[in-house]
Order: structure tokens, then C-alpha cells, then sequence
């Protein structure tokens, strides 16, 4: 079962993957042409309602198969100047007969009605015309065919099919009662755009209000350094670059003067010491108080106190957390600090054995299950990293394909946990900022390779960053 939301990723990484959604538009057409010539005979008179969206565009292409065997009269709920889809009007232009505007127009003297009024898009009431169109509907006594959901469910003013026929899978609150017999047709949706993580996920991303201030759009800490300066450092700027507000750094002392010096951006909060030790665990707790997500790992070295310490810190912390790096060692063979908490835990191959102490199975699909059921006992996302990541939260997996092997390069962990944490502290729950997180990652990394080859640098995945979130954000206008 679709959730309206997943319709639309789904529609996103198709394109992506190369089926446009004009194909699509296509395909769903041609299926719901088909139902109608396999179920009825061919002396049918047919009436085509059709709205202004994409559930519209749907209506224009089965008519035009339908036209060829049967009387067909598509009408306009709205003026085609107000069809918002261009898509649509792309196929309302390839009707060969003209279509009119519906004014109330009688339906009695059609045989069948297809709705293609509102499809999934629907939000809130209906008002007139397409109120008044959906009571003839109802009140014709015709046939009613409804193309992927029943126009207006949800509401008081929904149409009352006989059928819907609907794409891929059945949509979130379909019943037999509201929708009638459901058929659902295939219309080319590649298995990929459904396993694989794509830019269909950035509907979900928090775009900041106008009205917004300094550090409502996420504040992040990142707990790390002592023995590297560099991890931290780049784990911090991910979480700017996916669109952070502030991001502190809980840092020993003999590091902090250097972390800060790296960017202007930089808030450093210096720990006494060159290492973290558990002395310093109430001053990082008290810090994480004031943000919205954590990253505790990068660049804090496997000195036996600083594990002792993660491993405090761990347990107390009660935001959203992304455990990355060395933080791993620190829980290595107990999880029970992991138990229960809020976040992402991003483990590549030889990690996820430090962790757990146990092998990796060769296979992506016994791969992917050995995530699923440690997910599902820690009650935590797992993003397990490698030449194509795997993502689950215990209930459902998704797989990532993008990113290369310049990529093993130091550093672009760091920028992955950054970037998780910066979705975590947007808001974003933890399976989705996760699948969000690898994706931006790889295709950033995947840009910076296409200009620099095996010679990129973690930075210079950074720097692509943002041109990813630009694009993906592009395609959802």
C-alpha cells in the first residue's frame, strides 16, 4: 500500500532512472483503456471527466485509445488554461476531438463515466466546479471508472465508483467500500525506483520559512577530535552544507585553536586535555542540550578513556545521535548503550564486525537482512556503507547506488555523518534523513570524481554538496 507522499517519490526517481513521467502518463492511460475494452462492450457511450493535474492528463490518453472502438466525450472540469500540469496539456493537445467545458452538462446519456478528476494531489475540501461534477457523477447512473483513486476520497464529496484502476499498488485508504472492484495495472515504475534510495526523497526536506530565525533550521554538536583535527572538521561542515543552521564542536583543548581556524564557521567548545576522558562527558551533555542532533566519533582516536567516555555519553545522551568512527570501537561487542536511542549508527563492512564481532554475509540480499534484524534490535537506524549502502530501520530496507570507489578516500565518512546529523537536527526521522544522507553523499562525491577523478579530496565532496541539494530541490518545482 502507497502512501500519497511515496507516489510522488516514486514518480521522482522513475525520471531519475530514465522512465519520464510523461511515459508514465502514458502507460497509465493505456492500462485504464484496456480495463474499459476487457470489461465492457465496444457500443458504450463514454464520458471523460478530467481535472487539471496529472489524474487529468491520465483521462486525455485513454481517451484517445478508447476513441478508436467507442462514442467518447472528454470534458474539462476547469478551462484548459487552468490545466497546471504541463503534461497534461501535452496530451489534452494530442485529443483529436475537441473537448468542452463540463457546465453541469447532463450525464444520463452516458453508458460509462471515467473519473479523472483528483488524483492523489487532492488536498483539502472540494469546492465547485469539481464538487458539482462529482454529484452528477454519483447521480447519473452510469458505469463509474475512476483512474488510480476515486476522486475526492477522504472526503464528503467523493465519487462512487464501480472500479478504480490503480497504478502500480494500491493507495493509502482504499477499500472495496469507497473504491469499488480495485485493479491495479503496472505502468513501468522500474523495481529500482522503489528499492533504491533517489531525489524523490528531498519531498521531505525541510524548507526553511521565511519568518524562520538564526538556529531554527537545526542545530547541531559534533563530539570528536583529540588525535585527528580534520574529522570533526568535515563531519561539522556536512551538517552546514545540508542546510544547518549552527553547528558546535566539542573538542580537547590542544585541538580546538585548530578545528576553529579551518572555517570561520566553526564553534568550538574546548574540553580540557589532548583526549576525551569521561571528566568531560557533563560539559558535552550540558552542550547538547542546546542542539537539536548529535555526531559523536570522528576523530577521537581508541584511547581507553575516551571509549569509556562514548560510552557514557552514549548512554545519557537523549537527542538524536549519528555514531560514527571511533565511537564504534567504544561499543564494540556491547550495544547496549545503542539500545532505545534516537538516530543512525553508519558502519561500513569492517565497523559493522567491530561492533557487532560478527562477519558480514557476501550477498546484498543477506547483507540486507542481517541490517534489517540489527536495526530492528536496537531499535535504531543502520546505514551499512559500501559500493551500494544499505539503509533500514528495522522495518523496511533500501539500498544506494550512488557514489565510487574515489570515494574511500579519508574523510567522506565524517561528511556523511555530518550530512545525517544536519537532517536529523531539520527534523527529518532518523530511516529518512539516513536514505537522504547517502544519497546526497554519493552523488556528491560522484560530481566531485567527474571533475577531479581518483585525485578528489573530502572537501571537495563537500563542496558538491550543495549543488546536489540545489538540483534535487530544483526537480521538485
Amino acid at each position: 500500500m502507497l502512501t500519497f507522499t511515496k507516489i510522488k517519490v516514486l514518480d521522482l526517481n522513475s525520471e531519475y532512472l530514465g522512465v519520464s513521467t510523461l511515459t508514465l502518463m502514458e502507460n497509465a492511460g493505456f492500462v485504464v483503456a484496456d480495463e474499459v475494452t476487457k470489461n465492457f462492450d465496444a457500443d458504450k457511450r463514454i464520458a471523460i471527466l478530467c481535472g487539471t493535474g496529472n489524474n487529468g492528463g491520465d483521462g486525455f490518453v485513454a481517451a484517445r485509445y478508447l476513441m478508436d472502438r467507442s462514442d467518447v466525450k472528454v470534458f474539462l472540469v476547469r478551462p484548459a488554461s487552468a490545466i497546471r500540469s504541463y503534461i497534461s496539456r501535452v496530451n489534452l493537445e494530442k485529443v483529436e476531438e475537441i473537448s468542452c467545458l463540463y457546465e453541469g452538462n447532463d450525464l444520463s446519456r452516458f453508458d460509462i463515466i471515467i473519473d479523472a478528476i483528483y488524483g492523489t494531489g487532492l488536498e483539502g475540501n472540494i469546492e465547485d466546479p469539481g464538487k458539482t461534477a462529482i454529484e452528477k457523477i454519483n447521480a447519473s447512473g452510469a458505469i463509474v471508472v475512476s483512474i488510480d483513486v476515486p476522486s475526492g476520497m477522504g472526503t464528503t464529496s467523493a465519487v462512487r465508483p464501480y472500479m478504480t484502476v490503480t497504478m502500480h499498488d494500491i493507495k493509502e485508504g482504499m477499500s472495496e467500500s469507497n473504491s469499488g472492484r480495485i485493479v491495479v495495472r503496472d505502468i513501468g515504475i522500474p523495481e529500482e525506483a522503489v528499492t533504491h534510495v533517489g531525489p524523490g526523497e528531498f519531498l521531505r526536506y525541510p524548507i526553511a520559512r521565511e519568518e524562520s530565525h538564526k538556529g531554527d533550521n537545526g542545530r547541531v554538536l559534533v563530539v570528536g577530535g583529540g588525535p585527528y583535527t580534520g574529522a570533526p572538521f568535515l563531519a561539522a561542515m556536512g551538517a552546514y552544507r545540508i542546510g544547518a543552521d549552527l553547528v558546535r564542536v566539542a573538542t580537547p583543548s590542544t585541538c580546538a585553536a585548530t578545528i576553529a581556524s579551518y572555517s570561520p564557521s566553526m564553534i568550538v567548545h574546548p574540553l580540557p586535555g589532548s583526549i576525551l576522558t569521561e571528566a568531560d562527558v557533563e560539559t558535552a551533555l550540558a552542550v547538547a542540550e542546546e542542539v537539536d542532533s548529535v555526531v559523536i566519533g570522528p576523530g577521537l582516536g581508541r584511547d581507553g578513556r575516551t571509549m569509556l567516555a562514548v560510552r557514557t555519553f552514549v548512554e545519557e545522551c537523549h537527542k538524536p545521535m549519528v555514531v560514527d568512527a571511533d565511537a564504534f570501537h567504544a561499543l564494540a561487542k556491547d550495544l547496549g548503550p545503542l539500545k532505545g536511542k534516537r538516530g543512525i549508527i553508519t558502519p561500513h563492512a569492517r565497523e559493522y564486525e567491530t561492533l557487532t564481532g560478527a562477519s558480514l554475509p557476501e550477498g546484498r540480499k543477506e547483507r540486507a537482512e542481517v541490517v534489517k534484524k540489527l536495526a530492528k534490535e536496537l531499535g535504531i537506524t543502520v546505514l551499512l556503507k559500501g559500493p551500494v549502502d544499505i539503509i533500514s530501520d528495522g522495518l523496511e530496507v533500501n539500498f544506494n547506488k550512488t557514489g565510487n570507489p574515489g570515494m574511500t578516500v579519508g574523510g567522506t565518512g565524517d561528511v556523511l555523518a555530518g550530512i545525517s546529523a544536519g537532517l536529523l537536527a531539520k527534523g527529518v526521522k532518523s530511516c529518512r534523513a539516513a536514505r537522504m544522507a547517502a544519497f546526497t553523499s554519493g552523488m556528491a562525491g560522484d560530481l566531485a570524481f567527474d571533475k577531479l577523478s581518483y585525485g578528489m579530496l573530502a572537501t571537495d565532496v563537500l563542496d558538491q554538496v550543495p549543488i546536489v541539494l540545489k538540483r534535487c530541490l530544483e526537480n521538485l518545482k
